[in-house]
């Protein structure tokens, strides 16, 4: 058989104890056409084994049968019922990974970056890649929607591709405690213990103001973390408040939360809520004009979860619509899903000001230099200013124009109200009608 030729091959290469330890324990599963299938005891193992010796295997077995052009090792999983279970052996790490359900695309890749939230992505990957620059604790503390949990599940997706053989556990606070109170139910809490503290490498605990008046559960949970950090492990934690902030939390508790780095994750700012809404639209597959992100970006604001939700509303809504999205039904959807009137955009206003001058919003965005086009526009940039709270970059955003354009229209029609009367009331008639969106 190819594979006891090719252990034969590979006793003459490897040291006797690496061969015994590490070649011998694994099994032929199948030869599937020019592929040689193995079989490990478990996953770590094949971990362990793809890492360090598939080449010299996938060489040896080459040479032994010109066939084979590539050698596959699994886990556990490729075990035949008529083989028996191997033990564990000794130098593989007792214990194994404990992990919540992941949301597949809650990875680092699809963690939109901004202003609001990078010292926290940052950290959140180098937990991940096991850099030890910020030390062995993070704590980041952000409101409900803002990404806390997708850093987390990111930090273990990363971690359980690219580290199969670290213990990694990832729990939110309160299944924790229920945990230890079952341990105590059951007169086991050496092994619970001993799960947390020594068959740990990474511990990633969610919800830490759950634990509020749980004193024993702090004492349990402050006892890991003791030993967590002081091995050497990682640990991070995630809860809605500072931990300064916590209440009914023991101090030493306290004060061994932010040990390490504590960080905030703020409401993402309008370029960043651009990105998402863009992300999500191609998630979604839903074909979103720019016009349309800004403007979601513009009126749905916090939480994140809301802005998705936002864009898989207007695309159920285009599908019944004959996948026509028009500003009737995008105002629609986000008036329904805020629970308030949409609020005064410079779009709405250019859009008035368009009606009122009889030329189009795209006429207005575009480069033509017509005073039929250029004074509607510059009416519109004024009294966005004058009725909004937006940025000069942000109003510039909308007529497709930089700031300096922005504020040199603002200046004109300042100048033009002061010297021509006519101008003058047909601003105020303008601002009138503004005030009555």
């Amino acid at each position: 058989m190819v594979w006891e030729k090719t252990k034969t091959a590979l006793q003459g290469v490897l040291s006797e104890s690496v061969f015994s330890l590490w070649i011998e324990p694994i099994t032929f599963s199948r030869k599937r056409e020019s592929t040689l299938v193995l079989s490990c005891p478990d996953r770590y193992f094949s971990a362990y084994v793809n890492q360090n010796y598939l080449d010299v295997i996938s060489r040896k077995a080459s040479e032994i049968d010109g066939t084979i052009e590539s050698v596959v090792i699994g886990g556990g999983e490729e075990v035949t019922p008529q083989q028996p279970v191997q033990m564990r052996l000794p130098s593989l790490p007792e214990g194994k990974s404990s992990v919540r359900a992941l949301h597949p695309r809650y990875t680092f890749a699809d963690f939109m970056v901004g202003s609001s939230n990078i010292l926290a992505q940052s950290a959140c990957r180098s937990m991940s890649l096991l850099d030890d620059s910020i030390g062995p604790c993070l704590y980041i503390n952000s409101s409900t929607g803002l990404g806390k949990t997708h850093l987390t599940h990111a930090i273990a997706h990363q971690i359980l591709d690219s580290e199969p053989m670290m213990r990694l556990h990832y729990l939110t606070a309160q299944q924790f405690a229920s945990e230890m109170v079952q341990n105590i139910r059951n007169n086991a809490m050496e092994r619970f213990k001993r799960k947390y503290q020594e068959q740990c490498d990474i511990l990633l605990v969610e919800d830490m103001q759950s634990l509020t008046g749980k004193k024993k559960t702090q004492e349990e949970l402050n006892e890991v973390l003791d030993c967590l950090i002081k091995s050497g492990k990682r640990v991070v934690m995630t809860g809605n408040q500072m931990p300064r902030e916590l209440v009914g939390i023991d101090e030493e508790f306290r004060s061994r939360m932010s040990s390490g780095l504590v960080t905030s994750i703020q409401k993402p700012d309008f370029m960043t809520r651009c990105r998402i809404v863009t992300k999500k639209a191609e998630q979604q597959n839903i074909a979103l004009p720019r016009e349309y992100v800004d403007y979601l970006a513009n009126h749905v604001k916090g939480d994140v979860r809301k802005i998705e939700s936002t864009v898989i509303a207007i695309g159920a809504r285009a599908a019944l619509n004959n996948n026509l999205i028009d500003d009737k039904l995008v105002e629609e959807v986000v008036r329904f899903l805020t629970g308030s009137a949409v609020r005064l955009s410079p779009r709405s206003i250019g859009e008035l000001v368009c009606a009122q001058f009889r030329v189009s919003l795209d006429e207005m965005r575009s480069k033509s230099r017509k005073r039929a086009v250029s004074f509607p526009r510059q009416v519109a940039m004024y009294l966005c200013r004058k009725h909004t709270e937006e940025t000069l970059a942000d109003i510039g955003k909308v007529f497709r124009r930089d700031h300096s354009t922005v504020m040199h229209a603002i200046k004109v029609m300042s100048d033009l109200s002061r010297r021509d009367v006519s101008v003058a009331e047909q601003l105020k008639l303008l601002s009138d009608k503004v005030r009555n969106l």
